[in-house]
């Protein structure tokens, strides 16, 4: 970086405007000061730039100098992503820390992966083979899991004339390609701008669900490979273990965790927890397979808007080596705070609550930019990344702007529900306010995967909590006694979905998961005995009889029965069941 470009004319908390900047663009990164603050142009202005700054601004002032990089915000992109800590601007909290302390000093200046580790590099492409973008040159074993491809960057094809294995680090040259404008040389690590999503060749139909374990989400509001959803609830309602729970379970290959704006203490349960959770898939730490980028709320309020974007640029990364990601954003309402708070500096005209009027159209770029796609190169495979976005509306007001734009993209909300989080019902996610638009476009995929009675007892189990809801009413009004045996049954089953299907304990070891083999027999262990409870109504039983017999309690705990026990235990509490019931009608 040679001569300054400009010089300090304002500064307004993380806000700063400085003169003579006619040379430089939109979004370049500039360093400010003698301090060397890192910031990025957001408006121009004849030769005047406003530069949000990633640091405090504390000590700056009119005159101090500004030196422009000419480059956009970017990522640094290759093997040492896995398993790090990242800040809102992809600074490695470890080595940050090394450096200036626990309190990350300003003007710290320090590369985002390892440029000193050496990896081994094996090639997969050889000498003479024609390449184009995305085409996979080799790889490194990132570690027991994650096989790290090393592609050609966008923008650039030719023939492959050298390529070398061995042990090298991320700058070492390991490859040589002949473009049309010469040589050039390839290292492992690539540069990528996060304001534009990574290019694709086709964007696919989402058609198959993302697994998830958790049982209100996968039977009821299920979210697809490539899907977007959003968890908005207020606080305390369990956001944040919802987030965790789809971290630590969800089939993704990748997992993404961006905390943005989040209290600090929460960081640290998902840094405490995640290197000593048992993946389930590999039997590894999940943290083999997750990268973190941890803008907590006491960091810079301008990094937070920045934190949104590093997050799925990586995960885009992840994806075109044919990868399925899932992105988790904790809590995208920080992030439109940020944003507000620099449009409020700006001066620009405010919009519904004082939000910037393109809050809707910077939310859909985020969520756009998740989806199921053809990545790019010859071999034509295909990755995708699931966006999952917490919103934190103040004091659980779902009308707010934040919510509401969200909810004009997503297509799964899992609204969380106070009332349900009090009574210690966890997820507390509300089957009543709650939609997944993907549940039609699965149908086909659980009748040919899981069985054909998929769809029909999900629906039924959907229906009795619905017709609870509206019996609810006439129990506040008269009691449980003026309804009619038939109403009872239904409130009895429904009790049954909620309490012992809907609800799940994140901190058991056997109930915190559930495959969808299994929560398919208890869901028909619960209509059975609504069905064959129905039956034996009419044929005389006593309500009371039907609500008190003992196989109950069995259907009740067949959550805590063990996967690979499953079919056995379930068989044995069926037969009971069709016993018991039969044993009462005579």
């Amino acid at each position: 970086m040679s001569n300054a470009n400009g010089k300090v004319i304002k500064v307004s908390g993380p806000l700063i405007v400085a003169g003579g900047m006619a040379d430089c663009k939109m979004f370049d990164v500039v360093r400010v000061s003698e301090s060397r603050l890192i910031g990025e142009i957001i408006e121009l202005r004849g030769d005047k730039a406003s530069i949000q700054v990633y640091e405090e601004t504390g000590g700056i002032g009119p005159g101090d100098e500004v030196y422009s990089t000419g480059m956009p915000l970017s990522v640094e992109l290759g093997p040492g992503l896995i398993e790090s800590i990242f800040d809102g601007i992809q600074r490695p909290l470890n080595t940050l820390r090394d450096k200036s302390g626990d309190r990350i000093g300003r003007g710290v200046e320090v590369r985002a992966l390892d440029h000193t580790k050496v990896w081994h590099f094996f090639p997969t492409a050889s000498v003479g083979q024609e390449l184009i973008p995305g085409d996979e040159i080799g790889y490194v074993q990132e570690n027991e899991i994650i096989r790290h491809s090393i592609m050609v960057p966008a923008g650039l094809k030719g023939t492959l004339t050298a390529i070398k294995e061995g042990d090298y680090t991320i700058d070492e040259v390991v490859a040589k390609i002949k473009t049309a404008t010469g040589d050039r040389d390839l290292t492992m690590v690539q540069k990528c701008s996060v304001r534009k999503g990574r290019p694709y060749f086709e964007k696919l139909a989402p058609a198959t669900p993302m697994v998830t374990g958790q049982r209100v989400i996968d039977t009821f509001f299920p979210i697809t490979k490539g899907g977007v959803a959003a968890v908005p609830g207020p606080f305390g309602s369990g956001k944040t273990v919802v987030q965790h729970q789809l971290a630590k379970w969800a089939d993704a290959d990748i997992i993404v965790y961006v905390g943005c704006g989040e209290r600090g203490n929460e960081m640290t349960d998902v840094l405490n927890e995640f290197p000593e959770l048992i993946d389930p898939k590999t039997g590894k730490p999940l943290m083999k397979r997750t990268v973190l980028i941890a803008n907590t709320s006491d960091m810079p309020v301008a990094a937070r808007e920045a934190s949104i974007y590093t997050g799925i640029t990586i995960a885009e990364y992840f994806r075109d080596m044919g990868y399925n990601v899932a992105i988790m954003a904790d809590s995208t309402s920080r992030w439109a705070e940020a944003l507000r708070e620099m449009s409020g500096r700006l001066e620009e005209m405010p919009g519904e609550e004082g939000y910037p009027a393109y809050l809707s159209s910077r939310l859909a770029e985020f969520y756009e930019r998740a989806g199921i796609v053809k990545v790019l190169g010859s071999k034509q495979k295909v990755g995708s990344v699931t966006a999952i976005g917490a919103v934190s509306p103040p004091g659980g007001d779902l009308s707010e702007p934040v919510s509401q734009a969200t909810l004009r993209i997503v297509k799964v909300f899992w609204g969380l529900s106070a009332a349900l989080a009090y009574k210690r019902h966890f997820p507390a996610i509300d089957w009543i306010q709650s939609y997944s638009l993907y549940s039609d476009r699965l149908s086909e995929w659980y009748n040919d995967n899981i069985g054909a009675d998929w769809n029909v007892l999900r629906q039924k189990a959907m229906s009795i909590l619905q017709e609870e809801a509206t019996l609810d009413e006439i129990v506040r009004l008269v009691g449980m006694d003026a309804l009619g045996a038939k109403d009872r049954l239904t409130m009895e089953t429904a009790k049954t979905v909620r309490e012992d299907y809907l609800h799940q304990n994140a901190f058991h070891e056997v109930d915190t998961y559930a495959s969808l083999e299994k929560q398919l027999r208890m869901l028909k262990l619960i209509i059975s005995y609504y069905e064959l409870g129905q039956d034996a109504l009419t044929k005389g039983v006593d309500i009371e009889d039907l609500v008190e017999i003992p196989v109950r309690e069995q259907i009740g705990r067949a959550k805590y029965v063990e996967e690979k026990d499953v079919e056995q235990k379930f068989d044995e509490i069926e037969k009971e069941l069709r016993k018991e019931i039969s044993d009462l009608i005579g």
